[in-house]
């Protein structure tokens, strides 16, 4: 077998997970075409929070760290929105609060132009 993780969720199992959804154009930073959404889950450690799973994600997504991530300060950058559970990060959750099981990350793409 190899060592890649398997999407599917046992619901019989004791592993928590949270769910982790990519929204048009920031799908293709996870696997996707750049269209549409891609919604997969992701299995978390105890103690796990929104920043380690994103950090987590970037090691899987070289091309998600590089977008996600400003290099010179390491916050995030500018150019994907994240959502905990729907709501924007900043308003009720940090890049440090805790994550739980059920949870839901959501990327979003943001647009600029007029």
């Amino acid at each position: 077998m190899s060592g890649a993780q398997s999407n599917i969720r046992n619901s019989t199992s004791d592993i928590a997970h949270v769910t982790i959804e990519a929204i048009a154009w920031a799908t293709q930073f996870v696997g996707g075409d750049g269209t549409r959404r891609r919604v997969f889950e992701e299995a978390i450690d105890p103690g796990a929070t929104v920043r380690s799973i994103l950090l987590r994600l970037g090691d899987r997504y070289p091309t998600l760290r590089n977008v996600l991530w400003n290099r010179g300060s390491g916050d995030l950058a500018e150019h994907i929105e994240i959502l905990v559970n729907d709501a924007v990060l900043g308003l009720t959750h940090t890049l440090d609060s805790p994550v739980r099981d059920g949870d839901r990350l959501t990327l979003l793409g943001q647009y600029a132009g007029g």
